[in-house]
């Protein structure tokens, strides 16, 4: 599954490195389709991902009925990343 999405990137205090980027509540329905086959466990799903011109591995957190897309330290730095901004993210998910 591919998806390209805009959002604004949020602080959350929960694992490092506590900048994310929200999946859009469209987008986030279509990878809870493919959830079951895409997990490894605890709802997290790994996903290939890129903002600006920066390609990074993730994996997607389970929040308040969506998704959150941590953002590297190293993807913040080189694309100049803060919260607050609008980021526009494509994500790569491997269903099983």
């Amino acid at each position: 599954m591919d998806l390209t999405f805009t959002a604004t990137t949020i602080e959350w205090r929960g694992p490092a490195p506590f900048v994310f980027a929200p999946v859009p509540p469209d987008e986030a329905d279509a990878i809870a389709a493919i959830a079951s086959s895409a997990t490894y466990g605890w709802g997290c799903i790994p996903a290939n991902a890129r903002i600006g011109g920066t390609d990074f591995t993730t994996s997607l957190f389970p929040r308040d009925g969506g998704y959150l897309v941590p953002v590297k330290v190293a993807v913040q730095r080189a694309e100049g990343v803060e919260v607050g901004d609008t980021v526009e993210v494509s994500l790569h998910i491997e269903a099983r």
